[in-house]
């Protein structure tokens, strides 16, 4: 489940979080049975993969140290409530984690566990979270999830557990569901640039954007990965389409 979580205004407040790293040995960017089944130039590109990950992810935490601050300090003062809003998702293999992002909803109307995706005007957002949100600003604090080796750069994004799709959930609704596990959730990925993300209303677009998913794992490759960057850059932080 979601949860609310208390922090100062300090955008450090991740030293102890990035201490407790877990294993982020390159080949587990995908599970092990997976990876032994590529071939060479599969393998280096993953490893290549995480260090780039971990390179862009440190200079981007050191370059937006004063964007992070600013956030944290305007969040106290725009709402009640933590600046952080933690919530576990699916993760590699399955396995759940828990992402971080800057609070962008009241807390007493929050839906901590995140099966009730954000709308249009959703009267929940508050003020300063409709710019973070439109921005895609709240989700700086995951460069931070990138660091400990539960997330990359790009890579599908990772779902809370027990989402719904179209009323049901993902898992009924898309039968290969988890087939989109098989590597590292990512920060932004293929369907989001391809313009599927937003409410999953349809259940057409709710498949479109697994089978997206998967064709990226399937078709993964360094290239794919910048090409994704800048569209994300592009077309999320220079234009951005969140609400």
């Amino acid at each position: 489940m979601g949860n609310f979580v208390e922090h100062s205004a300090s955008p450090f407040f991740f030293t102890s979080f990035i201490t407790k790293k877990k294993n982020t040995d390159t080949n587990e960017a995908v599970s092990s049975k997976a990876f032994d089944s590529l071939s060479r130039s599969q393998k280096i590109s993953l490893k290549a993969k995480r260090v780039v990950d971990v390179t862009l992810a440190s200079c981007g935490i050191a370059t937006l140290s004063p964007l992070l601050l600013l956030v944290a300090v305007g969040i106290r003062l725009d709402s009640k409530g933590p600046i952080l809003f933690a919530q576990e998702r699916w993760g590699k293999d399955n396995n759940p984690i828990k992402v971080y992002k800057f609070r962008s909803m009241r807390t007493d109307l929050c839906d901590a566990a995140g099966t009730r995706q954000c709308a249009e005007n959703d009267p929940r957002v508050t003020r300063l979270g409709r710019f973070l949100r439109k921005s895609n600003i709240d989700e700086l604090p995951q460069l931070f999830n990138v660091l400990k080796g539960d997330m990359s750069l790009i890579g599908p994004r990772c779902h809370p557990i027990g989402m719904l799709a179209a009323g049901v959930p993902y898992e009924e609704l898309v039968p290969n569901y988890h087939e989109r596990h098989k590597m590292r959730p990512g920060i932004t990925g293929l369907a989001q640039v391809r313009g599927l993300r937003g409410p999953t209303v349809r259940p057409s677009k709710a498949r479109a954007r697994v089978a997206m998913d998967i064709y990226y794992i399937e078709n993964y490759s360094l290239w794919l990965d910048v090409k994704i960057l800048y569209q994300t850059f592009k077309k999320e932080f220079l234009n951005g389409t969140g609400f």
